[in-house]
């Protein structure tokens, strides 16, 4: 079998393909694991990091894992057995996440890694951009494939608005308001998240379109304003790359609950009580 990775940039008829074995297990590409990740969806969660991704958010903290097919290859079965020995610790809500990158650049390795997750009773969550979102077939098919094995979400949205979303990341936001309005209508549990970055998406004109419009959707347990901070400028001084955001600070305290109180936060309380499902959907 082939792992697909699909450009939304170039023609959909035009894949990047990784070769595996043809007789052989989907192998992913992985850029690091976390064992005890407290922040990466419900409860305590193995995450792990999956190399690739094609947007260049300015604010983006680990540009080492902006290239595609590299880093370690792994199949489902052994990050499942790296995972499986910290399950004790995961309590009722815990259980593996899949971050990046962007997640969805390997989308046929999420597909079997959640599949053989769930026929392990261990609880997935998938951290996306959305950015490779398509209706085209046959990723369409593939992602519909993935939400029936994904018990929760973590999309974050970079921009309500496309033209400045386009400035921020180098591509326009339709098709993942796309992507998340699809799932609000087919039943996909998911926390909402919006990085606050002075002078790029601290304003209260888009901070209130974008409460506006998460009001509008379904099954959104959770809405979290992440703070921009400069954790990753070593990273991209030791890469050669320009840093965007050179010189802009984290947010202010007050900034913050500005923005949590446009986006009203405090509204969704719904992880407070979320179980993720025992079987496979």
């Amino acid at each position: 079998m082939i792992m697909k990775l699909f450009d939304t940039t170039a023609p959909l008829n035009v894949l990047d393909q990784i070769g595996v074995a043809a007789d052989g297990p989907i192998k992913g590409y992985v850029h690091s694991v976390e064992s005890f990740g407290a922040v990466d969806g419900p409860g305590i969660r193995f995450t792990a990091f999956l190399q690739g991704c094609r947007m260049r958010c300015q604010y983006c903290h680990n540009p080492d894992t902006w290239n595609i097919g590299v880093g370690e290859e792994m199949t489902a079965a052994q990050l499942l057995d790296d995972a499986e020995r910290y399950k004790a610790f995961w309590g009722a809500t815990g259980g593996i996440t899949c971050s990046g990158g962007e997640s969805l650049v390997q989308l046929d390795f999420l597909v079997d890694l959640f599949t053989q997750a769930k026929a392990r009773g261990i609880s997935t969550c998938l951290d996306t951009s959305g950015q490779p979102f398509t209706r085209d077939e046959p990723w369409f098919s593939q992602f519909k494939a993935l939400m029936a094995v994904t018990d929760i979400s973590l999309v974050d949205i970079k921009h309500i608005n496309s033209t400045e979303h386009k400035k921020l990341t180098g591509f326009g936001n339709e098709n993942i308001l796309d992507m998340i309005e699809w799932m609000s209508a087919n039943g996909c549990d998911m926390w909402i998240r919006h990085v606050l970055v002075p002078e790029r998406t601290d304003d209260d004109r888009y901070l209130a379109e974008l409460g506006d419009y998460i009001k509008t959707l379904d099954h959104v347990q959770k809405v979290e304003i992440l703070p921009y901070h400069t954790l990753g400028v070593k990273k991209y001084h030791e890469l050669g790359i320009t840093y965007p955001l050179e010189g802009i600070e984290p947010p202010t305290a007050d900034r913050v609950k500005n923005a949590e109180a446009l986006l009203h936060t405090a509204d969704y309380t719904g992880y407070k009580t979320w179980r993720p499902a025992q079987n496979q959907k």
